[in-house]
């Protein structure tokens, strides 16, 4: 992800707040475990493919109808969740389908709180009333995503396909912010919604959202069905990115951060803009990127395990030939260091696999090469270039 917010203004909100609080003495700061041997990745674990949606972009096809495979049991669930605490990993996100659908989702997300894992949740929000917001909070999950894909009733509920799911997600996030559960927006951009975007960040504000993130299409599940006509053009991408980096400006950073995910090469356009601008955080935004690496992590500090337990490089990439293993037959710790692996070999040395255009950008080691998935669909190639990013453009 690029945290727009903090290359502007040298800080965070919501990220600062997950990342430096001071923490139970049973848990490790994530800072801490960048330095060690054994890689600790985010792993967002979709712990169902159920739904009480069906929304037209959902990048693992999920719906009430829509289990593929068996999930993990309770009892499959609680081991894969002991050796992440094993691991000690710094996040362990619930996402879905609607993982508030599953039955036994309280019962697995106090085991991870009792093994004192870090846990936040990626919700559509319909469910989250002010009781189980209030429970959510009492199992000390740090942050919960609520998807909103419009400032408008009509454009939200059509994209959901659901009348109705604007209102409830509207005060899901109400019901978190109000009893202090730190919440954030998500949207995907699409044509159908773009132009919504400046008054949803408005509305971030006005509801006291302290995170507003963008996530670009990825022609992935549903989504695939989509990206060819749905996509934004560079020029529609740029007038996004604008919007953005002035919205970041104009805002005070303790009140909202805004930041993109699935485009890593968004860090060159606002590095480019500060530079213009002679802004003095020009110089320490490439430092920041540098330390951070907020570039493509998947397949080395991000991970991603359905709801059978497959493992993949990331939650975009849920394709047989990026499986990379699963947890029933070998612990999750197992496989993601496993040295001998060649689809993470190959992820945690992108640059080294990279063609086209993206092979030979000067700055390719500040993005990681941008999106593999998009190039995958668009090329049949996951080293290909990046059809997303602009590429020809003097960006620094």
């Amino acid at each position: 992800m690029i945290r727009i917010t903090q290359l502007v203004h040298g800080t965070g909100t919501v990220s600062k707040a997950i990342k430096h609080r001071k923490v139970p003495p049973h848990r490790v700061p994530s800072n801490m475990l960048a330095f060690t041997e054994t890689r600790r990745p985010l792993v967002f674990w979709n712990i169902t493919n159920k739904c009480n949606l069906s929304c037209a972009h959902c990048y693992i096809d999920a719906g009430l109808g829509a289990q593929r495979g068996d999930e993990l049991t309770l009892k499959e669930a609680k081991a894969f969740i002991d050796d992440l605490a094993d691991m000690q990993i710094p996040l362990l996100m619930f996402t879905g389908g609607e993982p508030l659908v599953r039955n036994d989702f309280w019962k697995i997300a106090n085991y991870a709180r009792l093994k004192g894992l870090k846990t936040a949740l990626s919700s559509n929000g319909t469910l989250i009333t002010k009781n189980v917001a209030k429970k959510i909070k009492g199992l000390e999950v740090e942050y919960v995503g609520v998807s909103l894909d419009g400032a408008s009733e009509k454009t939200h509920d059509t994209f959901r396909n659901q009348p109705g799911s604007f209102r409830k997600s509207v005060q899901a996030l109400k019901n978190c912010v109000e009893i202090g559960l730190k919440c954030g927006i998500r949207v995907t951009i699409t044509k159908d919604n773009y132009h919504e975007i400046s008054d949803l960040i408005d509305l971030s504000i006005q509801l006291g959202v302290p995170r507003f993130c963008v996530y670009w299409l990825v022609p992935s599940g549903r989504g695939r069905g989509l990206y060819a006509n749905k996509q934004l053009k560079h020029n529609e991408v740029a007038q996004i990115l604008d919007l953005l980096y002035r919205k970041a400006k104009e805002f005070d950073p303790e009140h909202i951060e805004i930041l993109t995910v699935d485009a890593p090469q968004d860090s060159l356009y606002i590095l480019n803009r500060l530079k213009t601008e002679g802004s003095p955080e020009y110089g320490n935004a490439i430092k920041l990127l540098e330390y951070t690496g907020d570039s493509c992590s998947a397949g080395d500090r991000i991970a991603n395990v359905d709801p059978a337990g497959n493992v993949y490089p990331c939650q975009f990439a849920q394709l047989e030939e990026l499986k990379i293993g699963n947890v029933r037959q070998r612990k999750f710790s197992e496989i993601w260091n496993d040295s001998k692996n060649p689809i993470l070999s190959a992820f945690r040395n992108k640059t080294t696999h990279l063609k086209g255009k993206c092979g030979v950008c000067a700055y390719k080691e500040l993005c990681n090469g941008g999106c593999r998935i998009r190039a995958y669909v668009e090329y049949g190639d996951p080293w290909a270039e990046d059809p997303f990013c602009p590429g020809n453009q003097e960006l620094m």
